[in-house]
């Protein structure tokens, strides 16, 4: 039998998926509605961006003034919140970023934000299981038991061993349980993970709340002078680049508004939910971000942040409530949980889709025969995150993560003009306003905040596309549904 000949590069870097079949493909269980998505949204995207990286961002870049850097991250996640929310309702299927970029800008450029989110979500999911186990280890710690140090850190950390020697971890076995543990959830079913989250997500909330409440009476206001510590003569140290920096370190906090977008084949009535799911998650967030993040850095210096991949558990122990110490780190650690669920559940919805699309192997988008679920792909990533996060330190993780947050972002704001312009009469159940001023200055701002980003992030974003560039050429472009078609 004659084979298809090998498509053009031209042909195979243009072609676009067409809108209409999309809009009726099927393959996975509608069972979400407005409250599951925005609680899904809220459960992904406070965690390790709040939690940590705000102690890193503030002791490295910002100081008290990554409070302003939450307040800018905000704004360009508002400006991609809304454009996510128009694709999501004309383009109801799994892969977000990636099924959107697919149907506006080609195959090529496809390809490299879906391999781009590969990045986001995997290095995403590794970082909030780092600190998912220093907080279970400090956790511990408050009850008497005490975890091996050099079995709770990578072999690039340095721990301090009983005796008070120093030396390098092993291996962070904590965070590879963890994630073994919510791929086995995730596998089981997707209606079973949006109630998990459901519970996890109110616990958290609580959590914050409490953390405010009784937190503000403890702030020291000295710890908030200067408010913007002076440049210290590097880029991205302090001034107001060290704010736009602290932006780039902690805008990974905001990737739950692509987790909730990639669910939009689950969604029961995605054209209404989604927008309600995206938005709202995103408002409720940046509030409880920027309360949160300002009695923080009342409670602790800055100073004495550097390398604290438990910031809260710090904050906490400046205050006389110990029951509170015990409260707020069960909640954390299970506001880890959800993130970890949304992460880990979006990372296998793009390698779904695509598989789906012929650009991956079919095994990434076989499902379970019994849970509806695509099981290999969730034990795909449960495997590369679970190495990622035994063996990298947390601050390169969410460095990583959030460098890929951003070019995604910067993606589908590009999307919703050139789809406006390729298909302006097709339904569109919610319409970003204020025609293309909104999706133009999502992409100044999220571009400007990934351009304060350090050097060797963006060498390893280049890196990280370079093989994926290989992989395509070597595979995606022959194998491509639409060569074939």
């Amino acid at each position: 039998m004659e084979k298809n000949p090998a498509p053009s590069a031209v042909s195979a870097f243009t072609r676009c998926l067409p809108l209409d079949k999309l809009q009726t493909a099927q393959g996975l269980k509608r069972v979400l509605g407005p409250g599951s998505l925005i609680a899904l949204g809220v459960g992904t995207t406070i965690g390790a961006g709040l939690f940590s990286l705000t102690g890193i961002a503030a002791a490295e870049n910002a100081g008290p003034a990554v409070v302003l850097s939450f307040i800018i991250a905000g704004i360009a996640c508002g400006f991609a919140g809304l454009c996510y929310s128009e694709l999501a309702s004309m383009i109801p299927i799994a892969g977000s970023a990636y099924t959107y970029a697919y149907v506006t800008l080609g195959e090529l450029m496809a390809w490299i934000i879906g391999w781009d989110l590969v990045l986001e979500y995997a290095v995403g999911a590794a970082t909030v299981a780092v600190s998912w186990s220093r907080y279970v280890a400090s956790l511990l710690g408050t009850w008497g038991i005490v975890l091996p140090p050099r079995l709770t850190a990578s072999p690039f950390e340095s721990v301090q061993l009983a005796d008070g020697s120093m030396t390098h971890g092993l291996a962070n076995l904590p965070a590879m349980v963890v994630i073994c543990a919510i791929s086995w959830v995730l596998i089981r079913g997707i209606s079973q993970s949006a109630i998990v989250s459901i519970v996890i997500v109110t616990i958290k909330l609580l959590v914050i709340l409490a953390f405010i409440g009784f937190g503000l009476g403890y702030i020291n206001p000295a710890n908030y002078h200067p408010f913007i510590p002076p440049n210290e003569g590097t880029f991205g140290h302090f001034g107001i680049s060290g704010v736009m920096r602290a932006a780039g370190t902690i805008f990974f906090a905001y990737v739950g508004f692509d987790a909730v977008s990639t669910t939009a084949q689950e969604t029961k009535n995605p054209a209404r939910d989604m927008p309600i799911g995206l938005l709202g998650s995103l408002l409720v967030c940046t509030l409880a971000y920027v309360a949160f993040s300002f009695v923080m850095t009342g409670l602790v210096n800055y100073r004495d942040m550097i390398g604290d991949a438990a910031p809260v558990a710090t904050a906490i122990n400046h205050t006389p409530y110990h029951w509170l110490q015990v409260a707020v780190k069960i909640g954390i650690i299970c506001g880890f949980t959800s993130v970890l669920l949304g992460v880990l559940l979006g990372q296998s919805r793009v390698f779904f889709a695509m598989s789906r699309d012929g650009l991956l192997p079919p095994v990434f988008s076989t499902t379970h025969p019994r849970f509806q679920t695509p099981w290999l792909s969730n034990l795909f990533f449960m495997v590369l995150t679970s190495l990622l996060s035994a063996f990298l330190p947390i601050s390169d993780l969410g460095h990583m993560a959030s460098i890929g947050t951003l070019l995604a972002f910067v993606l589908v704001c590009a999307g919703v003009i050139v789809l406006r312009r390729k298909a302006p009469d097709a339904p569109r159940a919610f319409r970003v306003p204020g025609g293309d001023i909104v999706p133009v200055l999502g992409i100044l701002s999220c571009g400007s905040v990934m351009i304060f980003l350090d050097h060797l992030t963006w060498l390893r974003l280049i890196g990280w596309l370079a093989l994926g560039m290989l992989i395509y050429m070597l595979y995606g472009r022959k194998h491509s549904k639409l060569a074939q078609s």
